[in-house]
């Protein structure tokens, strides 16, 4: 019975169809090579460029304790400060995740990165995710250095205040580079922000989600067989901060939590477990005009959402659960004839569905416990939450230079291959469609097309979508009928009203956003921010000419 599959058994009915295509997977996602029509890393830094801060970055392996008992081995982002304020790297305690890096709005940053990897064959660089940087800084797959080598980023921050991240983008091995513990939080501050008068201090605090598998061992397991790669990874458990079962202690104080999701694959419905509402304060792109409330909120991997956490009327003693409720929608609808429609217990398509792609990993929209929060200490508070934040220029659909004729971002399964317009990454490769103008605001419209025909997920998966290069609006959404039932679950808990990056795309459903082309000319990706997705091809170039 379908219920009793595992990935392996799975791939042993499909038979010699499933072997071609994962042969067909692996084949593309072979370790990166650099191209002799691309631009070749920066090694050196520029005599000309003088930095407010200077930092060196190194991914190096470690040890670290996470669960009881044997160390777990890791990568890490290890950083100094040669010039500039030193508290501007700060570690975050007891983790594998890299530090978290503030700057401010105007400084000169220069970013030397070592790649001193063990592994000989793990090419890297990184990527500065939400952050407007030329091309050369933006860590594009091309610019991969190999172990021993380095890479120079120079760039002054132009962006708003609010918390960005790093990670590594090797194109076919980001994924695994992520899972061994390849990530940092990069917050950006500014005179508005301060002007606000945020919590700050032991009250701001940065939190990141994700999940993992562990043996017996209490090392990372990371299994990229075909079936992952189609579907993303799944954890057997939620880390926050590099943790399991977080609590945190707290004051009877106001909070701001900065949260990412650094998952590869899972997407969370974030909410409390007592029913109180969420007040956001921030998107990807920094903080809104106004905090909105939300009785849960989608975060898919790649987004970053701020909330304003008030207990200060929480009694001492009081225990708050952050958990991600129950959704159904995301991935297997219609597969071999169901709707798709889960019963919270896990015992529908979608449940089966999980367990085929990730052993025994909670599946995809299954209920998580997230975090604790215990109220230890009495406090007084004089922060009040302002009525409004900060101004947001909008951008308006009528000054699109394409505002009847909308560029089109189909995302498709086509041969057990994800797709975007038909096509997947080739390094140097951009098409006549994928170049747009510099210094024009532009209207996409990101479509996640139903699959006919296809072996899995016919009627297609949730896919968050990434545009390197800047910032975007999102102006509209619309889904399918056929598969309202699961965006109903889920529409509610989006937050449109900010600055994005990244998008949560549900199956059959089309967003529409608006994005300015604006300083740098040359060529950026795209791509689905589920990370197995991304390193097996569903990656594009673009490139902005002026």
């Amino acid at each position: 019975m379908l219920s009793r599959l595992t990935r392996r058994g799975l791939l042993r009915l499909f038979g010699a169809g499933a072997l071609a295509f994962g042969s067909g997977v692996l084949n593309g996602c072979a370790l990166p090579t650099r191209s002799s029509s691309m631009p070749q890393p920066q090694t050196n830094p520029s005599p000309a460029f003088t930095p407010d801060l200077d930092l060196t970055i190194r991914a190096v392996a470690a040890e670290v304790p996470i669960l009881p008992g044997t160390p777990t081995r890791v990568w890490t982002y290890q950083a100094q400060v040669n010039a500039g304020d030193p508290a501007a790297v700060q570690p975050i305690p007891d983790s594998y995740l890299g530090p978290i890096i503030r700057v401010r709005t105007g400084q000169k940053v220069r970013i030397t990165f070592e790649n001193k990897l063990p592994d000989p064959r793990q090419d890297s660089i990184i990527h500065w995710h939400g952050l407007h940087t030329p091309p050369a800084m933006d860590g594009h797959p091309h610019t991969v250095v190999r172990p021993g080598e380095r890479y120079v980023y120079e760039f002054t921050v132009t962006d708003r205040a609010g918390t960005y991240w790093f990670h590594p983008h090797p194109h076919g091995q980001t994924a695994q580079q992520v899972i061994m513990g390849l990530a940092g939080l990069f917050v950006v501050s500014d005179p508005a922000e301060d002007a606000i008068g945020l919590p700050g201090g032991e009250y701001d605090l940065p939190l990141v989600i994700q999940d993992r598998t562990f043996d017996a061992d209490n090392q990372f397991v990371y299994d990229s067989d075909p079936m992952t790669r189609l579907m993303g990874f799944l954890g057997e458990r939620i880390l926050v901060n590099g943790r399991p079962d977080l609590t945190i202690t707290a004051a009877t104080r106001a909070y701001r939590w900065r949260i990412l999701n650094g998952s590869n694959s899972r997407i969370y419905k974030l909410a409390w477990d007592s029913g109180m509402p969420l007040t956001v304060i921030a998107t990807d792109g920094g903080l809104l005009e106004h905090p909105l409330t939300r009785p849960f909120v989608m975060l898919a991997p790649g987004e970053r959402i701020e909330l304003w956490v008030d207990l200060r009327d929480i009694p001492r003693d009081t225990t708050l659960k952050l958990v991600s409720q129950p959704f159904s929608g995301a991935e297997g609808v219609g597969m071999m004839g169901e709707s798709g429609n889960m019963d919270h217990g896990m015992g529908g398509m979608h449940g089966q569905m999980g367990m085929m792609r990730s052993g025994n990993a909670p599946p995809l929209g299954a209920p998580l416990d997230i975090l604790q929060v215990r109220v230890t200490r009495q406090e007084q508070e004089t922060l009040v939450l302002p009525a409004s934040l900060i101004p947001i220029q909008r951008h308006r659909r009528e000054a699109a230079v394409n505002a009847t004729t909308p560029r089109r971002i189909a995302l498709s399964l086509r041969g057990m291959e994800w797709q975007i317009n038909g096509k997947t990454f080739v390094m140097d490769e951009v098409a006549p469609d994928e170049i747009v103008r510099l210094n024009t605001l532009e209207l996409w419209e990101i479509v996640n097309e139903t699959n006919p025909g296809e072996m899995m997920d016919p009627m297609g998966m949730a896919h968050p979508i990434h545009i390197h290069g800047g910032q975007f609006q999102i102006v509209q959404r619309t889904v399918l009928p056929e598969l309202r039932a699961g965006w109903e679950e889920v529409k509610d808990g989006y937050v449109d009203e900010g600055w994005k990056d990244t998008v949560l795309v549900m199956p059959g459903e089309r967003v529409q956003l608006l994005m300015a082309f604006r300083d740098y000319t040359g060529m950026y990706v795209y791509h689905c921010h589920n990370l197995e997705h991304e390193d097996a091809g569903m990656m594009r170039n673009y490139r902005i000419e002026a």
